[in-house]
């Protein structure tokens, strides 16, 4: 690093969980953010300004004037832009060190599968089942680690799914299954701060997966109910017939993210 780099990034670097080799590890760390709404745009921002080398974003849509109450990362004047294109002018200019890829189409089959084996960790921010799904399924077949948010109206949850891990279960042996009702902010609304607080908790997680330092979300689900201020944890076990992960279902699962 250089005297730059040294200052801009002080304050974690001083810190002895961190020190300057945690801050290598984030500098040479590639994240792929899935969705860059509300979640995406808070956990965008601190990526990007907390060092990590390479972001890799992915969403399809363009910025509308009512996304501006809540996706941090888009500005008034983006209205009309790819989110893609808009958020990696901002996150370039909030950090140059940072190395941004856009991609602006929806990834499927082994174009999925391939970006989520070059990622070291994935970021799902998407808003719909089907997504969360189909990414968690690639991330099974690679082994890669994915850190899955969700908020709508008060409400909100987060977990990380260190799939590197055997004994770890993935997002499908939470929801087992594919006929659960979508629910998004479009058709029920959601408080503005609740997806900064989330995209900030998948910030952080993503951060501590890449440095391997303290205790991830990993086989816990953290839930807030903001309306009261409460937060609540559920553990979570690995299901041994979980249609993605389960030992006798890992090729079925290499299927259902190629396809």
């Amino acid at each position: 690093m250089n005297d730059e780099q040294l200052l801009r990034y002080s304050r974690q670097i001083m810190l002895p969980e961190i020190d300057a080799e945690g801050q290598e590890k984030l500098a040479k760390a590639q994240v792929m953010i899935i969705g860059i709404g509300g979640l995406g745009s808070a956990a965008s921002v601190y990526l990007a300004a907390g060092g990590i080398g390479q972001l890799v974003l992915v969403d399809y849509d363009k910025v509308d004037l009512s996304n501006l109450q809540r996706q941090i990362v888009h500005t008034t004047p983006d209205v009309g832009k790819l989110k893609v294109e808009s958020a990696s002018e901002y996150l370039s200019v909030l950090n140059p060190d940072v190395h941004i890829t856009t991609i602006d189409h929806k990834l499927h089959g082994k174009e999925l599968l391939e970006e989520v084996s070059r990622a070291d960790v994935v970021v799902d921010a998407s808003d719909n089942f089907s997504t969360r799904f189909a990414v968690n399924a690639a991330c099974v077949r690679n082994r890669t680690p994915l850190v899955s948010g969700a908020a709508i109206r008060f409400e909100a949850q987060v977990s990380v799914y260190n799939l590197v891990n055997d004994n770890s279960p993935c997002y499908r042996c939470l929801y087992g299954s594919e006929s659960e009702l979508d629910q998004s902010c479009t058709a029920n609304g959601v408080i503005a701060p609740l997806l900064g607080i989330i995209g900030s908790i998948q910030a952080c997680e993503v951060m501590k997966l890449i440095m391997g330092i303290g205790n991830t979300l990993e086989g816990r689900l953290l839930l807030l109910d903001a309306m009261s201020m409460e937060w609540h944890t559920a553990k979570l076990n690995k299901d041994p017939n979980c249609p993605e992960c389960g030992k006798n279902d890992l090729n079925e699962a290499s299927h259902h993210a190629a396809t």
